[in-house]
């Protein structure tokens, strides 16, 4: 799957010379892959964002090959892993990329109802509209070490309110201390933890 340009999209270049060159970067036809496998014996489905393509930015192809990969998990029962670090919504593709925080919102609430586990973990950074809609519906919320997770940058927010914001603000350590993750894990351990939690969970 490809992007389309149905905006005529156009800033410092047309949209499609961007996407072509991010294809080249990246080796990637978008901003996020998808697999599925064994991780120390135990089914799982995977989709993870590449920063490398348009800072990770989620676009109509990218709602999609999530909305797939939760589709594969539906039919397999196979628990879901969703790996992000984005800079949020893809501008150039308007409402189209607002239209994925629904669409991807309303495949999970599938999962939910199939009582088939949905993990997420952000990376640094996940911001925007991903972090306003599938990186914060886990039913267990992930994050690495120090990594940067918003919505709005602390630029936007601190001009916005007229107040400084506090030490640390919106790094993964202060969101997990304000109740919004889990817990905490450096990606050496990762396999190990995600494998313990998916047995609790069987």
């Amino acid at each position: 799957m490809e992007s389309a340009d149905p905006l005529k999209f156009s800033d410092t270049k047309p949209y499609p010379k961007r996407i072509k060159e991010s294809q080249a970067k990246a080796q990637l036809k978008d901003a996020v892959r998808t697999a599925y496998g064994k991780m120390n014996g135990l089914d799982l489905v995977v989709a993870c964002m590449d920063f490398t393509f348009i800072g990770g930015s989620m676009g109509s192809v990218v709602g999609e090959k999530i909305a797939r990969a939760i589709d594969h998990s539906l039919k397999t029962k196979a628990p879901f892993l969703m790996i992000s670090r984005s800079g949020g919504a893809r501008m150039m593709e308007a409402g189209l990329s607002l239209m994925q925080m629904a669409k991807t919102s309303a495949k999970l609430a599938l999962l939910d109802e199939a009582k088939i586990p949905y993990i997420s973990l952000l990376t640094d950074p996940t911001t925007g509209g991903v972090t306003a809609s599938y990186a914060m519906l886990g039913d267990f919320n992930i994050s690495e070490p120090g990594a940067l997770i918003g919505f709005a940058g602390p630029r936007v927010i601190r001009e916005t309110i007229g107040k400084d914001l506090p030490k640390g603000f919106q790094s993964a350590e202060f969101v997990l201390d304000h109740g919004f993750l889990d817990f905490i894990v450096d990606r050496r351990n990762l396999k190990e933890r995600l494998s313990t939690l998916l047995k609790m969970l069987k």
